[in-house]
């Protein structure tokens, strides 16, 4: 099996830097999110991030050959809540895990001043990119930015977008506001109209009145930004409405089979753009069962680990666990610290032969980062309900993010100013 190279590699790791240097176990807390409105999305996602770090101390015994403590303090997706749990945890924390747009933007002023990385996969502060700015700040393999840029290249390759109409169905939240930016450079460049209908926190399951503006605008496409309960709302009320499911496309956040499993054929055509991908045929996929789940170490059940979900959150962790990796080799030392984490997250070299020898193949797209980069820009596929799964719609998709650079470079330099004094990179130049 694969993992016998993984385990080799550790054994040599902890030969070359020796017993003493082994700590007794890597603080990894994650800011979860079991309950509360947007339980049913964190919970799948959260089962998949403590599943593969299971795997490793199951199996390999920890990363380098120390034990991976991999807490969760609950916050309810509550940005207060979370800010109670990053103080309550960066004391030992060699990295936080937000797991809310929101609570990111609280917790990254504070993260820059206790010099603790943020990895919040996926989400968060899209001008996060900007690694020079934003040194302790890590949103990789794609940001928000990048996910607005690929639905639109899809929508594009369908035909002109000139003259058409594009209704923005999001979550009024930082979240939902995050693709804004991006959505209104194409919608003057590319001649369409960008309507934002917006979705309170009060109003997600009982969508009437967006989507009664919906059949008055009659947009041509549904562009859905949405989280948790307003995901099930939307798709609910769109197959309620006859809105054709062919043109209603979501954030990689609002591809949840479970949401697309109460509509069932219904919500046949309905479309997600994904950095993630299941492969339940996948090695990795295998061993997590016969070493997690069938040893009752799992909170997970059989359907929603072939979920895209569950999936992610695999892929999320493995993320972090090679970042650690790659900081033991670099320093060799076992007992990294916040600092060297940051050397590995700004150094990811996920390949395609790497990808495989982890046995993920197929189910994220190669990427890498650097001090400037700090997102990685993985592209990602735009996934189709078929009406009972998710399947690939397209081949990888890449975003232009040469097209928004500008965007990127403007809005940190911004956020750096309205921060002063704010302490950023000086080493690190835009190539390198």
């Amino acid at each position: 099996m694969k993992h016998f190279t993984k385990l080799a590699a550790a054994a040599a790791l902890g030969t070359v830097m020796g017993t003493a240097a082994i700590a007794e176990s890597l603080y990894l807390p994650n800011l979860a999110y079991r309950t509360g409105p947007f339980a049913a999305t964190g919970i799948p996602l959260m089962n998949g991030q403590a599943d593969y770090m299971t795997l490793l101390n199951q199996r390999d015994g920890g990363i380098g050959g120390v034990p991976i403590d991999f807490e969760e303090c609950e916050t309810g997706y509550s940005t207060e809540k979370g800010v109670e749990c990053y103080e309550k945890t960066k004391g030992k924390a060699i990295v936080t895990q937000p797991w809310s747009t929101g609570i990111t933007l609280q917790v990254l002023p504070k993260a820059n001043v206790d010099e603790i990385p943020i990895l919040a996969s996926g989400y968060g502060f899209s001008p996060m990119a900007d690694g020079k700015v934003f040194q302790w700040a890590f949103n990789m393999p794609a940001g928000y930015w990048d996910a607005a840029d690929m639905i639109i290249q899809y929508l594009e390759s369908e035909g002109s977008l000139d003259g058409k109409k594009i209704a923005f169905l999001h979550l009024d939240h930082p979240f939902g506001k995050e693709p804004l930016p991006v959505l209104q450079m194409h919608s003057e460049s590319k001649g369409f109209e960008l309507l934002p209908i917006p979705v309170g926190l009060k109003e997600m399951q009982n969508q009437s009145a967006q989507w009664l503006q919906i059949r008055r605008e009659r947009p041509d496409y549904v562009v859905m930004w949405g989280w948790g309960a307003m995901n099930a709302g939307a798709i609910t009320e769109a197959v309620k409405t006859k809105f054709p499911m062919d043109n209603m496309l979501g954030v990689w956040w609002a591809g949840h089979d479970a949401d697309l499993r109460l509509v069932g054929e219904e919500g046949k055509g309905y479309k997600s753009i994904s950095w993630s991908f299941p492969n339940p045929d996948a090695p990795l996929m295998q061993e997590i069962k016969e070493t997690v789940f069938d040893a009752g170490l799992s909170q997970s059940n059989e359907q929603e680990m072939q979920g895209v979900f569950y999936g992610r959150g695999l892929v999320m962790s493995m993320i972090l666990s090679e970042a650690i990796r790659g900081a033991q080799e670099h320093f060799g030392e076992a007992n990294i610290d916040a600092t060297q984490l940051r050397w590995g997250l700004e150094n990811i070299n996920l390949t395609e032969e790497r990808i495989a020898e982890l046995g993920m193949d197929g189910m994220v797209p190669p990427f890498s980062t650097s001090c400037a980069n700090h997102t990685g820009h993985s592209g990602g596929w735009m996934l189709e309900w078929d009406g009972s799964k998710f399947v690939k719609a397209s081949d990888l998709l890449t975003a232009n993010v040469e097209g928004y650079a500008d965007l990127i470079a403007s809005a940190a330099a911004d956020y750096a100013t309205a921060n002063a004094p704010w302490a950023m990179n000086e080493e690190c130049s835009a190539t390198n």
